[in-house]
């Protein structure tokens, strides 16, 4: 094994991958308002292929959303609604740092522009 680094986020960024909530990108997704579209720039992916980190930004909407991961977030700019299945929401801005467990159902809202920082497992 070579030498390990650290990765610093910002700094030569990856190539982002542009989706829209639900084609493919995780968890399973319903769009229910709006036409989403976020940006991907996944900074590191572990040896097991099941630990993820990186920058995801996305454009307002709202879709359904079914956890199979567990995902921190940290907001670094714009705000968002989670509602989960039993109609409980939060509001979070910038600087809200929370996490999504596996098994959540609900849905996601972004009501501004937003960017965060995440890190999934698997």
């Amino acid at each position: 094994m070579g030498a390990v680094g650290t990765i610093p986020f910002g700094v030569n960024p990856p190539a982002p991958r542009i989706l829209r909530p639900n084609a493919g990108n995780g968890s399973a997704a319903r769009v229910t308002a709006g036409n989403p579209v976020t940006t991907v720039h996944n900074y590191f992916t572990d040896y097991s292929g099941r630990f993820f980190c990186g920058i995801w930004e996305s454009t307002p909407g709202k879709w359904d959303l079914d956890y199979t991961e567990s995902e921190f977030i940290y907001l670094i700019s714009g705000k968002v609604r989670v509602t989960d299945a039993a109609g409980h929401e939060e509001t979070f801005g910038p600087g809200s740092a929370f996490v999504i467990p596996p098994g959540f159902k609900g849905s996601w809202e972004a009501l501004e522009p937003l960017k965060k920082y995440y890190v999934t497992f698997s």
